[in-house]
């Protein structure tokens, strides 16, 4: 079992602590009067988020491995410091190496009105140089209120460039994935993975899935709504340093092609990703920071 004593120090009585979480991994537990939150520190990663008066936003698999150097199926994966497959690398893993390793707890706080503060950290070690020989330090630092707020913060600690991807993957749980629509995005070009990779335009209408779905939009910024009419519900996903949004449903075939994933699972499920990719993967000077934010709310 994983030995909590050196997280006692972090823990806030009645609000926040750690715990033994799926699979022994460990866990952030919130509870407050404005909202509840599951965060691993297997990935960094935000499996849970239910403020007050909704039903939870986040998506997670009931398939989903909860086990050492596996990534988690839903909540929020961080990938870094490529997305997808790393080009030219097909040993590399998918989506980098940040969402299947131990993160560190840098701070934790609660404010006046019960709003919870947690720092996450991840530096570079042996098993990030295998991968990727820079010399970095990512942190997350995530706000959970009547909002959801994730920040990804990149700093290079190295003594020259380099150029990284990254995404906040975020899941959404949806009443069902053939009756909702995302607006923010119209008009907006994007790269159609589905279909080959091909350049294509969304049109003036909201985004509907009525298949699989896995579109990268490069060189937008804008706010996204998941407007959910079966659960009554508006998620507005805003965002800032991201020039990418990604959106993805596997549907019928992939879902049931997933050992990670439930046959009917993309049913109940969407992902509005916060990111920069492809051409939008940022330089980083040595000794610079960059931080992306998304801010989640539900309306």
């Amino acid at each position: 079992m994983t030995n909590l004593d050196p997280l006692r120090s972090f823990d806030i009585p009645d609000i926040a602590r750690f715990e033994p979480g799926l699979g022994g991994l460990t866990r952030l537990v919130v509870a407050t009067a404005l909202a509840e939150a599951h965060v691993y520190l297997h990935g960094g990663h935000v499996t849970h988020f239910q403020p007050a008066g909704w039903a939870p936003v986040l998506f997670v698999s009931e398939w989903s491995f909860f086990a050492k150097g596996k990534p988690i199926r839903g909540g929020v994966p961080v990938c870094f410091p490529w997305f997808a497959n790393r080009a030219g690398r097909p040993e590399s893993p998918a989506h980098g190496f940040a969402r299947t390793m131990e993160w560190e707890v840098e701070s934790l706080a609660v404010d006046g009105d019960q709003t919870v503060l947690v720092v996450l950290r991840l530096g570079a070690s042996e098993a990030t140089r295998a991968h990727w020989p820079h010399e970095f330090v990512l942190r997350h630092h995530i706000v959970i209120g009547s909002r959801l707020v994730m920040m990804l913060e990149v700093e290079n600690v190295s003594g020259e460039p380099f150029q990284f991807e990254e995404a906040l993957h975020t899941y959404f749980a949806v009443s069902n994935a053939r009756e909702f629509s995302i607006t923010g995005l119209e008009n907006a070009p994007y790269l159609d993975k589905a279909d080959g990779f091909r350049p294509k335009v969304q049109g003036p209408e909201p985004l509907r899935f009525t298949a699989e779905t896995d579109r990268t939009f490069e060189n937008t910024r804008s706010t996204c709504v998941l407007d959910d009419p079966g659960a009554e519900r508006r998620i507005i996903v805003e965002k800032s340093g991201s020039a990418t949004t990604v959106v993805w449903n596997p549907w019928i075939e992939k879902a049931a092609a997933m050992k990670d994933f439930g046959d009917d699972e993309w049913m109940r499920m969407a992902c509005i990703e916060t990111a920069n990719a492809g051409a939008n993967a940022i330089t980083l000077r040595a000794g610079e920071k960059h931080a992306m934010r998304a801010v989640i709310s539900v309306a």
